[in-house]
Formats: C-alpha cells, sequence, structure tokens
C-alpha cells in the first residue's frame, strides 16, 4: 500500500511540476505573440485607440457644428426671401403700368425711350 501511495505521491509531484511549466510556457508564448503582433501593428502605422476616440469626438463635435450652421443658413434665406418678396411685387407692378410724360402743353405723352448708346470709336 506505501508502495503505492509514493507512487501516486510521486506521479502528483510530477504531473503538478509539469502543470507548473505547462503554465509557464503558456506565459511565454503569450508574450511572444503579443510582442510579435505590437511589432506588427507599429509597422501598419495604426492609431491608438485613444487617437481614434479624440478624432471621432472632434468629427461628432464639427457635425453638429455643420448641421447648426445649416439651420442658420436656412433661417437666414428664408428671411431674405421675405424681405425680398414685397420689394419683387412692386416692381413687378411698377413695370407693369406705363409710364406717361407730361409735355409741356399739358398733354400726356407716350412713355419715354431711353437714348440710343453711342459706341466708343478707338
Amino acid at each position: 500500500m506505501q508502495v503505492e501511495s509514493r507512487i501516486l505521491d510521486d506521479l502528483t509531484r510530477v504531473v503538478s511540476g509539469a502543470m507548473g511549466t505547462i503554465f509557464g510556457m503558456r506565459d511565454e508564448v503569450e508574450a511572444q505573440i503579443r510582442q510579435q503582433f505590437e511589432r506588427v501593428l507599429s509597422r501598419m502605422d495604426v492609431v491608438t485607440r485613444e487617437e481614434f476616440e479624440a478624432v471621432r469626438a472632434m468629427a461628432v463635435k464639427a457635425r453638429e457644428e455643420q448641421e447648426a450652421m445649416a439651420e442658420r443658413l436656412a433661417a437666414l434665406e428664408s428671411r431674405l426671401a421675405e424681405a425680398a418678396a414685397p420689394r419683387r411685387r412692386t416692381a413687378r407692378a411698377a413695370a407693369s403700368t406705363p409710364r406717361t410724360v407730361r409735355k409741356a402743353d399739358g398733354t400726356d405723352g407716350e412713355k419715354p425711350r431711353k437714348p440710343a448708346r453711342r459706341r466708343k470709336s478707338e
């Protein structure tokens, strides 16, 4: 019985030692793989998470500002259109009624004509 007990104890020690070695090797392999990935990523010029988040925040802020400016521009354009609308109506009304000139003798004449432009000769 004691012989079997000793064999089991020795076997347990060997297995636990092997497990410790295996776990140590696993940690070493993980470190080597992590190091290799870091080398590959540094050659690829990949940004860090912090840099990505900073640029993303800037993009979100710029998008919000652009949308606010678009709304402001639309409001200004509508105000400009409203302000220009009465002027256009009065200009159209004035253009549709012919202008008459009163002659020196008091009678109405025809619509005045613009004088012809003379070409400048060089």
